[in-house]
């Protein structure tokens, strides 16, 4: 054992919001986050620094590695110093967490010189990201998408694949990104509660292989229940994107383009106040560097 490893694991966005119904669904991107891990031999002491993003907290990398500490029963024994590089950005509902968390686990699992099966390692970053309070559902769906690729509908409370679907080509993805962030463990959950109903009928959609409408349905729902201005996903819409809406507790919007319509949407976007970021599909499961 080298006690030292890197891994990478990629982005996702939303297809139906989880916090209102438990379940959720989510695809891949290829945005991604990288994370090095160097064990020491300073028991329970674990230092991250989150290269792309100095001022944020580095709770959730410390609480990942002590999750994985305790599943092979080593707290007593190793330490840790963790560094990541990302590029996506941080709390505007675009996964960073989960992709973090992913990336952090593989590879602090891969410096211990151990293998675990690709579900416990997500199950690992999703208790993390409940120790860290970064996130109000486990973000199951979020974590498995950014984990997998492609499409992954899941039961977040059963912590379960419902579905999987592969992606389809020739299609590209715009988010928009304000400036402001907006931080999911701060989620007015029993205020959501009241769109359940609606979530719902984006859920079965999602299950019946129409994600794009589940996409855009969720997101005006979500966008109505948090109060966003949800122009920017319609001006999008007119403009010919497939789909169009919030992702995640946003502020970020996800747009699914065909990649002739990619400059006609992307202008749309661009008369909104923040950055527009374009993205391809990912099929690619996380993996060790």
């Amino acid at each position: 054992m080298n006690g030292k490893a890197a891994a990478l694991s990629h982005g996702a966005a939303t297809i139906v919001n989880a916090i209102a119904l438990g379940k959720g669904a989510a695809f891949g991107v290829d945005l991604w986050t990288k994370a090095e891990v160097s064990l020491t031999d300073e028991p329970k002491i674990v230092k991250g620094e989150i290269t792309s993003d100095s001022a944020e907290s580095t709770v959730l990398i410390e609480r990942t590695v002590a999750r994985v500490f305790r599943h092979f029963d080593v707290e007593k024994r190793f330490g840790a110093k963790v560094k990541t590089w990302s590029n996506i950005p941080i709390a505007r509902g675009l996964k960073s967490s989960s992709a973090a968390a992913n990336a952090v686990a593989l590879a602090t699992v891969a410096a211990l010189g151990k293998v675990l099966d690709d579900l416990t390692v997500i199950k690992l970053g999703v208790d993390a990201a409940f120790d860290a309070k970064v996130t109000v559902t486990g973000a199951f769906d979020d974590a498995c998408a950014s984990y997998f690729g492609d499409i992954i509908i899941t039961d977040n409370l059963k912590r379960k694949v419902v579905k999987r679907f592969t992606l389809p080509e020739g299609v590209t993805v715009l988010f928009h990104v304000p400036s402001s962030k907006a931080y999911t463990g701060n989620s007015d959950v029993n205020r959501l509660q009241t769109v359940k109903p609606l979530v719902k009928i984006a859920y079965k959609e999602a299950l019946k292989g129409n994600f794009w409408s589940a996409l855009t349905l969720n997101g005006l729902i979500y966008s109505f229940a948090l109060g966003y201005d949800a122009s920017a996903a319609l001006d999008a819409l007119a403009a010919g994107a497939i789909a169009a809406g919030l992702c995640g507790k946003g502020p970020a919007v996800t747009a699914l383009v065909s990649n002739d319509k990619i400059d006609l949407v992307k202008a749309a976007l661009q008369c909104h106040e923040g950055e527009v970021i374009q993205a391809c599909l990912n099929h690619e499961k996380a993996k060790v560097l």
